[in-house]
């Protein structure tokens, strides 16, 4: 096959179809080459780094696009609307996406690339959270509250964790209650 269109953006795109089909395990330069229908060495004119770097652009590009999923969410919308439409947009993200969620790096890296994407990604839930008029450390704290939450979650209804009856919807609107009657009553929280 020809390798016109080839670049490191399709690159990562084959790794990610392949990380959405088979999950982290199966991701290796071999499969991707075979994604993309060229040479396994062919890859490496696009991704220098081989597989570690791979890894490394499917970390970047997985945190800018959920960053991205929850601003077009929460866009226009302030305080409790904020904190649903966020919750509801993360979690969405996470059932559309398991295995790449999963890929997504809960660490700081020593990777200048992917710490901007993680800055874009915390400063969608501080823009969220400002309209309870939080500062200074107690936003830090509601901001990981709000993550810890919001990736907690995600991670266990992707891994199938709740296995009782009943809906998982409800419970993500009981979680979403809790969280915005926190913010509300949270210290330093100012009025609407």
């Amino acid at each position: 096959m020809p390798r016109a269109g080839l670049s490191t953006a399709a690159v990562v795109d084959h790794a990610l179809e392949l990380v959405d089909a088979q999950g982290q395990s199966a991701l290796t330069l071999a499969a991707v080459a075979a994604r993309a229908g060229v040479a396994t060495p062919s890859l490496y004119k696009h991704v220098s780094g081989g597989l570690p770097e791979l890894r490394r652009l499917i970390a970047v590009r997985t945190t800018e696009e959920l960053a991205e999923h929850l601003a077009a969410a929460v866009l226009g919308l302030s305080r409790d609307e904020a904190v649903r439409a966020l919750l509801t947009a993360y979690a969405d993200y996470a059932l559309t996406y398991p295995r790449r969620y999963a890929a997504l790096p809960q660490a700081p890296e020593p990777d200048a690339e992917l710490q901007a994407a993680a800055e874009r990604l915390v400063r969608v839930l501080f823009a969220v959270l400002r309209g309870y008029g939080l500062e200074g450390s107690e936003a830090v704290h509601a901001v990981r509250t709000l993550r810890a939450a919001a990736h907690g979650y995600a991670s266990l209804t992707t891994a199938g964790a709740f296995q009782l009856a009943e809906g998982t919807d409800t419970t993500l609107e009981r979680l979403t209650g809790v969280l915005i009657e926190g913010f509300a009553g949270w210290p330093g929280a100012k009025a609407p």
